[in-house]
């Protein structure tokens, strides 16, 4: 499956972001191989991180978005100068945020579902935060290998 589902996932969330005053910055790497997996569904895991995005700058701010293909794998990293996500609620394996949907209401299942996509893809997310500054989520997944002929 290609890699079109970040390009499209994009489109659908730029007016919303437009009118909450955020600027977008892509940096968008160029024929990134596919991926294994769902479109739908990986889009849901962007459309979720750019969404929170937005919730998470509700004064305005910039999200950026970058791909790019390294090792094998594709990768996508999802920054926003947003509130920042409190240290308690994240951690270098990404599931603690689960526990705490009351200190931070507006994650909690939507990051789960993500976490829940992204494992059944093979891939792995990791979340960096610092509060008043913003989040940055890294994201990979391994990317499908060419057929070797002989």
């Amino acid at each position: 499956m290609s890699t079109a589902w970040s390009k499209k996932t994009l489109s659908l969330v730029a007016h919303p972001l437009k009118t909450s005053q955020i600027h977008i910055v892509k940096q968008l790497g160029e024929s990134l191989p596919p991926v294994r997996g769902s479109a739908n569904k990986l889009q849901q895991v962007f459309l979720n991180l750019f969404l929170n995005a937005r919730d998470a700058m509700p004064a305005g701010g910039m999200l950026e978005v970058r791909t790019a293909a390294h090792n094998g794998s594709v990768e996508v990293e999802v920054v926003d100068t947003g509130a920042g996500i409190p240290p308690r609620a994240h951690s270098s394996h990404f599931r603690s945020v689960f526990h705490h949907q009351i200190q931070w209401p507006r994650h909690g299942l939507g990051l789960s579902v993500s976490y829940g996509i992204i494992k059944e893809h093979a891939g792995k997310i990791d979340v960096r935060s610092t509060p008043g500054k913003g989040t940055s989520f890294h994201v990979e997944f391994p990317a499908l290998r060419k057929a070797v002929h002989a």
